[in-house]
């Protein structure tokens, strides 16, 4: 793998393991890799905190695309509940190229909304001294560009060689909370500007199905007490393409 998705899969992990308690949470961006009319794509992705994405797009043209995502975490610890789902929808624009036609240029925008309900536990000397709960509602709108190849190199596992595929996307991201409470109590409102940079990896198993690994980070415009930049990507799933362009070996 080059060094530069080795070093951004490390910053991720880091990020993930100390993330603080932010209401927004990203998903994993959709990066279907189309190439023609009637094409179809799946993904289903998972982080280790077990934040399920799952993410799907249709070809309706030869350049137009319509783009569908989800997600949903409920994990519950002794210091910390968090519940959240978010519904995602947007179109775009995809085009190959390169000398093989093999390269993918894709840009899609659209618009989501999602609920977040969080319960902190502040302990001393193992007592429970207070409980937090932050319950927000909030709005997103995006816009995203990505690039990727379906010109495989080449991993050997166990003797066995497999193709991989690279790409990357870039998100901006409009977020506005709604309804938002904490211990109950209505809060003021917040908005923020994220920037989402994601890398992905994709290990080709069969013509139409593939292992995906995506990492990325989040980063925040603007300086905000509860809307920040407290949680980044990383995961691992698997894609399906249907009806696309075959893969070039």
């Amino acid at each position: 793998m080059p060094l530069k998705f080795r070093l951004l899969s490390l910053s991720a992990a880091i990020v993930l393991l100390s993330s603080c308690s932010s209401i927004y949470m990203p998903g994993v961006p959709n990066t279907p890799m189309l190439t023609t009319k009637g094409e179809f794509a799946a993904g289903a992705h998972v982080s280790l905190k077990g934040n399920l994405n799952v993410n799907s797009a249709y070809a309706f043209s030869d350049k137009l695309a319509a783009v569908v995502n989800f997600g949903s975490l409920n994990n519950e610890g002794r210091k910390k509940d968090v519940k959240h789902n978010y519904f995602e929808f947007g179109g775009g624009y995809f085009k190959t190229f390169g000398p093989e036609d093999n390269r993918i240029l894709e840009f899609y925008a659209g618009m989501g909304t999602a609920h977040s309900l969080r319960t902190h536990r502040n302990f001393e000397d193992g007592v429970l001294v207070s409980t937090d709960v932050y319950d927000s509602d909030y709005t997103k709108m995006f816009v995203q560009a990505n690039y990727s190849s379906k010109k495989t190199s080449k991993v050997n596992i166990l003797g066995v060689n497999f193709g991989l595929n690279y790409g990357t996307a870039w998100r901006l991201s409009f977020v506005s909370t709604k309804n938002f409470k904490l211990n109950n109590v209505p809060q003021l409102n917040e908005d923020n500007i994220f920037i989402e940079p994601v890398f992905f990896t994709r290990m080709v198993l069969s013509e139409h199905f593939q292992l995906q690994y995506t990492s990325g980070s989040n980063i925040g415009l603007r300086s905000r007490k509860f809307l920040n930049a407290g949680h980044s990507v990383f995961t691992v799933g698997a894609v399906l393409n249907i009806g696309g362009k075959p893969q070039i070996k």
